[in-house]
């Protein structure tokens, strides 16, 4: 699988009965809601109009769902009409504003299931391919490098960025808003060392510690040495990617590396010491986000993406031991070890009064350790 730029993402399968992070989660699929893609044939619902094409204004063909129409079906100058959805009339036509590609970041990292189920189905490519727009994907891990690509417009979708990097950019004035949300994972997120002699915040003043700016772990961090009455400048802090932050862990250049997901598993199955995770101290909201006015000029295509992430999750539901097969062989790991790590997972995309409160608390948490400089009202990020 070609990565065309640069990486970073995470099912809590409630369906499941998963071990892993106790307590488990949400279900993730988001109930038992059925998408376009589990309708079966070529959609169903209502009054299906089937059979060979009609004069008239009646349209024939494979049958509707109320938001698809498929088939041969015929107007009354007997030309084939093309299959209709809601959103993007099933390739009919193009995009609305003349759209004709979208760039989403993909990040895999730390257990971002969705992203890693849709582009092994290819939902997203065939999806707007139907509306004659191409995907492309940038792999960018660092949240602040996500933000900028987004404000820069060489990024359209970011599919799986951290409220704290969200709040950020909104509070450094940027365009940005929150579509939907991703996943929350407080346990994935994670502090690990190999001395097991740093148990507490003091014990970490003037260690070197690894991660990324601007992300769930580096929040992490902060409010971990918070509980000790510290601030990052009591420790030496250094921005890098997840996978770097663990190379220089084994290598003994970094002694605490921020870490999550799979990479955490490693470093549990290592037996390095765990310093501390987000269980307590952080909500670890993952989101999507878009710019305001990419979401007003091109519903149509918003739409789609809605209607993508719920197949996405139908896919993911209904099909859960070849999700965990997919994932397993993307990350490079054993299905039990994926599966162990779904149970910290909750990858429902509805937006929450509890979700709202968690992006507060992110940014209150924020102003009082100088990340941003002004009070926040976290109601401005998401669409009303």
């Amino acid at each position: 699988m070609k990565k065309i730029v640069a990486m970073g993402l995470a099912v809590c399968m409630g369906v499941m009965s998963l071990s892993g992070c106790a307590g488990g989660s949400k279900n993730a699929a988001a109930g038992g809601e059925q998408t376009v893609a589990e309708q079966a044939g070529a959609g169903q619902a209502g009054t299906d109009q089937s059979g060979a094409g009609q004069a008239g204004t009646d349209q024939s063909g494979a049958g509707q769902d109320g938001a698809d129409q498929t088939g041969a079906g015929q107007d009354g100058t007997g030309q084939t009409v093309a299959g209709q959805t809601g959103a993007d009339q099933a390739g009919a036509q193009k995009a609305a504003s003349g759209l004709d590609k979208l760039v989403f970041t993909y990040v895999t990292s730390p257990l971002n299931v969705p992203t890693i189920i849709e582009r092994n189905q290819n939902i997203f490519a065939d999806d707007f391919g139907k509306m004659g727009i191409s995907v492309e994907y940038a792999e960018i891990n660092s949240g602040a490098d996500q933000t900028q690509a987004l404000a820069s417009g060489d990024v359209q979708v970011l599919y799986a960025v951290g409220a704290t990097s969200v709040i950020l950019s909104a509070a450094n004035g940027a365009d940005i808003k929150v579509l939907n949300m991703y996943s929350r994972s407080p346990k994935a997120f994670s502090m690990y060392a190999k001395d097991d002699s740093l148990t507490s915040p003091e014990s970490l003043k003037g260690k070197t510690i690894a991660g990324p700016a601007g992300t769930n772990l580096h929040e992490l961090l902060a409010a971990y040495l918070a509980t000790g009455g510290m601030t990052i400048q009591d420790v030496n802090y250094v921005n890098m990617s997840i996978p770097d932050a663990k190379a220089g862990l084994d290598g003994g250049s970094v002694d605490v590396a921020l870490i999550a997901g799979a990479t955490a598993y490693q470093a549990q199955q290592q037996g390095y010491h765990m310093v501390a995770d987000g269980e307590g101290l952080i909500k670890a909201i993952i989101a999507v986000a878009v710019r305001e006015d990419f979401y007003n000029e091109n519903r149509d295509v918003i739409d789609r993406l809605m209607a993508d992430q719920e197949k996405i999750a139908a896919f993911m539901r209904d099909n859960q031991e070849e999700t965990l097969k997919i994932v397993a062989q993307e990350l490079d790991l054993d299905e039990q070890a994926v599966k162990d790590m779904y149970a910290c997972y909750d990858f429902s995309l509805d937006v929450s009064d509890e979700d709202r409160a968690g992006f507060q608390k992110t940014a209150d948490f924020m102003l009082e350790s100088g990340m941003i400089e002004e009070p926040l009202d976290v109601n401005t990020l998401f669409f009303q």
